[in-house]
């Protein structure tokens, strides 16, 4: 992977954790977005849900969740998954 287009995927059994976290995160100060998880992992957890963390912010991340020993499924590494030309027809 090339580093630049990996985004990191937070992933969880049920959608109350991913809210904890979420809200954790903001209280930390920790950079993310919920988003839906991507079709290539929403096989591995019953929550449709994920927390999109940047390269950059992915070690924040980890702390966070260390130091709330807040429940998820698993980090994820995807590459190219963001389209900046999506939805543009010109």
């Amino acid at each position: 992977m090339s580093g630049q287009d990996v985004r990191y995927y937070i992933l969880f059994e049920d959608y109350t954790h991913g809210m904890a976290l979420h809200e954790l995160m903001l209280a930390d100060g920790v950079p993310h977005r919920i988003v839906p998880a991507p079709r290539s992992l929403q096989g591995e957890v019953s929550c449709g849900m994920a927390l999109l963390v940047n390269p950059e912010d992915i070690e924040a991340a980890r702390a966070c969740i260390e130091r709330h020993q807040a429940v998820h499924h698993s980090i994820a590494a995807l590459e190219g998954q963001i389209k900046p030309r999506r939805d543009r027809y010109c």
